[in-house]
């Protein structure tokens, strides 16, 4: 049987809000996940984050590996929800792909601690079903970046394979970000400058005269 000290026992929070409870679960999760790895994450630890018992945490979740994936569920939905609406918009093809990858960057600084645990997966994460998710999620944002790369290329304006295409864009947008998240430290110059450059710099590089 446990032993619930005084001090804990007294922030325990109320029953009920499940819905917002399960919210404050996921982000409290997300951040000890980042901080302590999945492995030094326990249950206790999210549950005492948010105030809750281990037993009350478990009518939310049946167990960690159920709240890695709903994050990372989560993440994605507002992801391709952005994905979807710039690729319904008019206008060039090119200019509707810059827009969709600056849309995934903005993605990625907004929520740096999904991005990590999504795009950064470690083998832990990967074991608890994160990086099939990833793939099966992430499937459809790179889906809509191959489709407008094609559509460029069709109408003349870019050349080249389009998987190569869409995945050298993808690529220089997630180094920017997981350099930027990963490694505070560095002397970075102002984001949207940096931003800006490299993405001026593939679609230079990427687009016919």
């Amino acid at each position: 049987m446990s032993v619930v000290s005084p001090s804990s026992r007294s922030s325990r929070k109320p029953k009920g809000e499940g819905h917002s409870r399960r919210g404050e679960i996921l982000a409290a999760a997300e951040r000890i996940f980042v901080e302590h790895g999945y492995e030094g994450a326990t249950i206790r630890k999210i549950a005492d984050e948010v105030g809750l018992s281990s037993t009350a945490l478990y009518m939310h979740f049946p167990d960690k590996g159920a709240i890695l994936q709903e994050i990372c569920r989560h993440a994605f939905g507002e992801l391709i929800a952005a994905t979807e609406s710039l690729s319904a918009m008019d206008g060039p093809p090119e200019v509707r792909l810059r827009r969709l990858i600056e849309a995934y960057v903005d993605f990625g600084f907004e929520y740096p601690n999904a991005y990590r645990l999504i795009y950064l997966t470690r083998p832990a994460e990967a074991r608890e079903g994160a990086q099939s998710l990833a793939q099966e999620l992430g499937a459809d944002v790179f889906s809509a970046f191959e489709a407008l790369v094609a559509e460029a290329i069709q109408s003349g304006r870019m050349a080249g394979d389009p998987r190569a295409v869409a995945q050298a864009i993808w690529a220089s947008a997630h180094g920017v970000v997981s350099l930027m998240i990963t490694k505070p430290y560095f002397p970075w110059v102002d984001r949207d400058a940096l931003v800006k450059t490299t993405l001026d710099a593939v679609f230079a590089g990427l687009m016919k005269p």
